[in-house]
């Protein structure tokens, strides 16, 4: 009777499908994934990356109102600016006079400038929700963009007699405010408004079609703005192309702040997206690698 093959540790399985006596048995591959399994896997991830680079580092907001024209356009029956919200820079500082600002509308604040469109339905009311942390629809009505005009510690007033917002008595430089034709060019006086530290009296550059620390709430203590409540810095404009420009931060109470400070060139924008969304798509390819392995 013919024996059967030995192996380097006993009988040999006929079925085994190991090399010749003495090889290491080669471990079976694995299956490689579908592209349909990997593809929400994949999806899930990229989405998790935009929340918190959204949540932690930038926000694509989008301008719902004109009361920052035309700084920012947000005019009826326009395209809103898409604008790129620098979150990173106020963990090291606080606004100062000049930034464009996103805040959260405080609620000594009693009227809105504009209402988010909205659906009854729940479920589409879920997905525009959603769609508005990412840039993709109309922001809720509580998110605000203003520029920072007076600090804690300063007081504010309106007018000199050249018509000029006053901070501390000395009139501020605006090269950016706008006035509409229809809304004259004189500026609606208001009294002394001292800024406690820690609060911010804001106004927009749509300087008379603009509800702001003037006017919210009453005026006075009620318009100003917890620091606390800002989200971030307004830094360029990304969409549309033909919008492509940085978000000037010229300080008015500066007697001769730098030129370059009254806008940055057009393409910025884009500049200063671009390393977000290739840091973003890097990590998820190799989040995507280490799933599939």
């Amino acid at each position: 009777m013919a024996e059967e093959p030995q192996g380097p540790q006993g009988p040999q399985d006929p079925q085994d499908p190991g090399g010749a006596e003495g090889e290491p048995r080669r471990p079976a591959a694995r299956k490689k994934r579908s592209f349909w399994v990997e593809l929400p896997i994949l999806v899930v991830i990229a989405l998790v990356l935009t929340f918190l680079l959204q949540s932690f580092v930038v926000r694509v907001f989008v301008i719902p109102s004109e009361s920052m024209e035309a700084t920012l356009h947000g005019c009826p029956g326009c395209t809103g600016d898409r604008v790129l919200v620098d979150r990173v820079v106020y963990y090291f500082r606080d606004p100062a006079p000049g930034d464009v600002v996103v805040f959260s509308r405080p609620g000594t604040w009693n009227r809105s400038e504009f209402t988010a469109d909205r659906s009854a339905n729940p479920v589409v009311r879920g997905l525009q929700e959603v769609g508005s942390v990412f840039g993709l629809a109309t922001p809720d009505e509580d998110d605000v963009v203003k520029r920072v005009i007076a600090v804690g510690g300063q007081t504010v007033r309106c007018c000199d007699e050249r018509n000029r917002v006053t901070v501390d008595g000395t009139p501020l430089d605006e090269p950016y405010v706008h006035h509409e034709a229809d809304t004259g060019t004189t500026q609606e006086p208001f009294a002394d408004v001292p800024v406690p530290q820690g609060m911010l009296f804001v106004m927009g550059d749509n300087r008379n079609n603009s509800g702001d620390s003037r006017t919210q709430g009453g005026g006075g203590a009620n318009g100003l703005v917890p620091v606390d409540n800002v989200i971030g810095k307004a830094r360029a404009v990304i969409l549309p192309p033909s919008r492509w420009q940085g978000v000037g931060d010229h300080d008015p109470q500066a007697l001769s702040a730098p030129a370059w400070q009254a806008g940055v060139p057009a393409g910025v924008g884009l500049a200063a997206a671009w390393p977000v969304l290739w840091t973003g798509r890097r990590l998820r390819d190799r989040l995507g690698a280490v799933v599939r392995r």
